[in-house]
């Protein structure tokens, strides 16, 4: 009897061991990949990427209203503008803290999202982005 007892205590304690080593891999998968999760600036917390793809997005949006006024009216339009002609499907002013505004030149523009700037020995920034007559997202300073 004792040999089928120790039979049982070694399959038991291999079955332990590999629980703790599955138990550390998932562990080290899910440290690597919330340690590694992507920015979309550099210099920007994870937790912005979700913020910046809904300023961005909303730039777009502005952008092509401003082209959609253009092309009717002939010329450039404030967000004003925009938002009392209805050109602008969801009048919105901002998001997060980022508040656009539209500069226009003729028949060009650019439409922009500022924000202030994060206080002292903070180690996130919050990027300054802009669309232009070309449709092109770009930080500016």
């Amino acid at each position: 009897m004792p040999t089928l007892l120790a039979g049982a205590e070694n399959s038991f304690m291999k079955a332990l061991a590999a629980i703790l080593v599955a138990a550390g891999v998932v562990y080290a998968i899910f440290h690597y990949y919330f340690r590694k999760m992507p920015t979309t600036d550099e210099g920007t917390a994870p937790t912005q990427a979700i913020s910046l793809t809904g300023v961005r997005m909303e730039l777009l949006e502005i952008a092509q209203a401003e082209r959609g006024y253009i092309a009717l009216n002939s010329r450039c339009a404030s967000l004003d503008e925009l938002v009392s002609s209805s050109a602008l499907s969801v009048p919105r002013t901002g998001r997060d803290g980022y508040t656009y505004s539209v500069e226009c030149s003729g028949r060009d523009f650019q439409v922009s999202a500022r924000h202030e700037p994060a206080p002292p020995g903070s180690p996130i920034r919050y990027p300054h982005l802009a669309v232009d007559t070309n449709m092109q997202v770009s930080e500016i300073d």
